[in-house]
């Protein structure tokens, strides 16, 4: 290996460690702020009110999430040396939004086709969203355990 793709590969692992430590960063922020909002509407009288707002700020969350990666992939993809998104990409955020959303959840169509470096971001991305849904299905469920009564 030569000392350029050292260098390269150096970069490609601290972009792609940071994005995930702002979206680790973010969801767990986004949990205990939700965690909060939920307590304070104890005296709320419907229980599934305070659910539907649960459900909404895990939106919420991800879709920020989805959007911080979008933002590299469409950084990465206009800046040279970083590879490129290819097949239906125009190039426009709004393209990089729907990859992302597409890799975040695993659903993947492959219409769009991540190359060079950029790889490894799809892959890191997938695992990251695999992660925190999961994440938000437990909360979830923990929320559900406290306000909703038992039979």
């Amino acid at each position: 290996m030569e000392l350029a793709d050292h260098a390269s590969l150096i970069n490609v692992t601290l972009l792609n460690s940071l994005i995930v430590v702002a979206v680790v960063l973010i969801h767990h922020e986004s949990l205990v702020r939700l965690s909060g909002i939920l307590e304070s509407l104890h005296h709320t009288r419907t229980r599934h009110f305070r659910l539907i707002v649960a459900v909404f700020g895990i939106l919420i969350a991800h879709t920020v999430q989805v959007w911080l990666f979008a933002s590299v992939y469409y950084f990465m993809h206009h800046a040279k040396g970083w590879g490129e998104l290819a097949g239906n990409f125009s190039g426009a955020f709004i393209d990089a939004v729907y990859f992302s959303y597409t890799t975040f959840t695993t659903l993947g169509f492959g219409d769009i086709e991540p190359l060079g470096a950029l790889r490894y971001l799809t892959g890191i991305e997938a695992l990251a969203g695999l992660v925190l849904i999961t994440w938000s299905a437990s909360f979830l469920y923990m929320e559900m355990q406290r306000y909703w009564p038992t039979r």
